[in-house]
């Protein structure tokens, strides 16, 4: 018995990074996964992937660009056309762009908010209905470490993982007469793409992020996948509204030595 057992989830941002170990996580648990993402022969392999390993209504994979609209509606639409309803989401997409404050263009600024912030929106506005149809279940939202403090050179980044704090508190007192629980993860730095970008020495971020964090490293994505899913099964029943904090430590202070 899986701790996902008959639940059908759609996942954002899941053709690599966290986004992937969730939905293998999730999968190997006995959920069905919907896979959605712009990277779409990535995901579709995945899909493929996980239905030979599984069976083959283990996972579909749906192209969504979550800034879009029109591209919510027709996943929703091919997820519950492939599993009949739709009872969780895991809302990981995501993009970061670095930059000081005042040197950001307005374009830039916009983009991370629409892909970070009107994505989260939109996947709520679009899934929760489907979930509270399906019997309640689960929203987890992915924010950030930087959802709960400043960091240089990610302003917009940082702005919306705070705005998307802010959705997921309000989602949990709105939805809770659906019997929709929404928590948001928030992790710190975490080997990704995202987190290392091209042309950056991963030897110079390992560095960095052993003197930075209290645990000496940096985070595992297949680590985050293990939160999202004790917030989107039975294990956290008694729990919304909240942000899960994990960062090995990088948010509790500064080490001196």
């Amino acid at each position: 018995m899986g701790k996902l057992d008959g639940r059908v989830i759609l996942i954002t941002g899941a053709a690599r990074g966290q986004g992937e170990q969730e939905a293998r996580l999730f999968a190997a648990e006995g959920a069905k996964v919907v896979l959605a993402d712009v990277l779409d022969d990535q995901g579709e392999a995945l899909a493929k992937e996980l239905c030979e390993e599984l069976g083959e209504t283990a996972a579909v994979y749906v192209h969504l660009d979550v800034s879009r609209e029109p591209d919510w509606i027709a996943a929703v639409a091919a997820a519950k056309e492939a599993f009949g309803k739709i009872d969780g989401l895991v809302s990981n997409a995501g993009i970061l762009r670095f930059n000081e404050l005042v040197s950001t263009p307005l374009d830039e600024f916009q983009q991370v908010v629409q892909v970070n912030q009107v994505g989260c929106f939109l996947g709520i506005r679009n899934v929760a209905p489907e979930i509270e149809a399906a019997g309640g279940g689960t929203i987890v939202n992915t924010a950030s470490y930087t959802a709960l403090t400043g960091m240089a050179g990610v302003g917009a980044y940082a702005a919306t993982k705070h705005a998307v704090l802010g959705l997921t508190r309000v989602a949990a007192v709105e939805l809770a007469a659906g019997n929709i629980r929404v928590n948001a993860v928030c992790p710190g730095a975490v080997d990704t793409p995202m987190s290392n970008p091209d042309g950056v020495d991963p030897a110079a971020v390992g560095e960095l992020y052993h003197k930075l964090v209290p645990l000496g490293r940096i985070g595992r994505p297949e680590e985050v996948a293990k939160l999202a899913l004790f917030l989107t099964s039975e294990d956290s029943s008694y729990i919304t509204g909240q942000p899960f904090v994990i960062d090995g430590g990088w948010l509790a202070g500064v080490s001196l030595f």
